[in-house]
């Protein structure tokens, strides 16, 4: 699907200054699918990480990101809405969130996911800690849809200017478990192999 004005003004606005200051890299982009919905899934090491993963494939694909709860605030609620983000309330199993990211999956939308859930790195205590989690996983066993892995370096390095780098890996292969009914099961084996793969993408930037 394609992206709604607002997502068009916050790429556009901010395409010289990722490029230009933070001199973006990208590579792995033909790894993608081209058409139809898929989940993509991403280390997570600042909540700027959603900046540099999605400007590279805009302005042809929009993407939907799953976005924690707690910020949805006013007016932030708009933005986010705006941006394509939908709510998951982290912690509670949140089946309401995962049956919109299917949704949105089989409508042929990218769903992005950082399945660690949370920042790794903080700086400060706080409640979540960064693990695995099989949301992204599941939403794509259950959509019938790919699922890609993806890694980004650089996002909490911004107030020294350092660069940049996204790398889009080819689609995890899960095919032989979208047969199984323990959809639990399958969504951790999918999960491990995705985890790999993201290690795997992060270690080259």
């Amino acid at each position: 699907m394609r992206p709604p004005l607002l997502y068009h003004a916050i790429a556009g606005s901010s395409w010289p200054l990722i490029h230009g200051l933070f001199r973006l890299r990208v590579r792995g982009r033909e790894n993608l699918p081209v058409a139809g919905g898929y989940v993509l899934a991403c280390n997570h090491v600042s909540n700027l990480d959603p900046w540099p993963l999605g400007l590279p494939l805009w302005p042809r694909r929009w993407l939907r990101f799953m976005a924690k709860a707690e910020l949805y605030w006013w007016p932030a609620r708009y933005v986010l809405d705006g941006a394509g983000a939908f709510p998951v309330h982290r912690g509670v199993g949140d089946r309401e969130a995962i049956e919109t990211g299917v949704r949105l999956a089989r409508e042929g939308n990218v769903v992005v996911m950082f399945p660690e859930g949370t920042r790794r790195e903080k700086g400060v205590v706080k409640k979540h800690v960064a693990r695995p989690r099989s949301g992204a996983a599941r939403i794509a066993l259950e959509a019938g849809v790919p699922l890609a892995p993806a890694a980004v370096a650089g996002t909490d390095r911004l107030l020294t200017l350092g660069p940049l780098r996204v790398a889009y890996g080819e689609p995890v292969d899960i095919d032989d478990l979208r047969a199984i009914e323990d959809v639990r099961h399958a969504s951790q084996e999918a999960t491990g192999r995705l985890m790999e793969r993201i290690a795997e993408l992060e270690a080259t930037l």
